[in-house]
């Protein structure tokens, strides 16, 4: 199993060692089960009628992407940004700062694609286990998320139509444009 960032490991240490592995191995496998099942279905879409077309597929797939990881698994299943495209995208104050320390550590040269955090927090009396791997840009994402040279004129029209107030653009390839972000009462 790959080691764990040295603040996950403090996070998680009031858990014994075995209930730590387990948890964390499945939160990641939930994690990063969706981002390949999406990116194959938009780089289809792309394919067939382009980077403007396929806005709308993401728009309604990932969603839909993260319900059925959601059904499948018992994980509360989402993605979240920074700067989001979609509302529904905002992080809570723990997302928020997993998200900032995934910044920081990739400017001091941790490998974005192997960001995550996981911590057993408590929210409304519960322990949950709260588990945040990074979505770092690849080139795909810069058709719709890169800078507004790399954005297409029909894609802007697109984007502007169906996210008015869209924060999510500007990225480079490799800097972390969000990520999954998955939680689940402790048992």
């Amino acid at each position: 199993m790959r080691k764990l960032a040295p603040a996950v490991l403090i996070a998680l240490s009031a858990l014994p060692a075995a209930a730590q592995d387990t948890w964390v191995a499945e939160a990641r496998q939930v994690a990063t089960s969706v981002p390949p099942k999406l990116l194959s279905v938009l780089t289809a879409e792309i394919e067939r009628s382009g980077p403007a077309g396929a806005i709308g597929v993401c728009r309604e797939e990932a969603p839909k992407l993260a319900r059925a990881a959601t059904q499948d698994t018992g994980w509360s299943v989402r993605r979240v940004s920074l700067r989001e495209r979609n509302p529904k995208a905002v992080p809570d104050d723990w997302e928020r700062a997993a998200l900032e320390d995934f910044d920081r550590r990739a400017a001091a040269g941790e490998k974005p694609a192997s960001l995550e955090r996981a911590e057993v927090v408590q929210q409304q009396g519960k322990s949950v286990m709260r588990y945040m791997r990074a979505l770092p840009v690849v080139e795909l994402c810069t058709n719709c998320h890169g800078t507004p040279e790399r954005i297409s004129p029909a894609v802007k029209e697109r984007l502007a139509e169906l996210y008015p107030n869209d924060k999510a653009t500007g990225y480079a390839l490799g800097q972390i444009r969000g990520a999954m972000t998955i939680s689940k009462p402790l048992p």
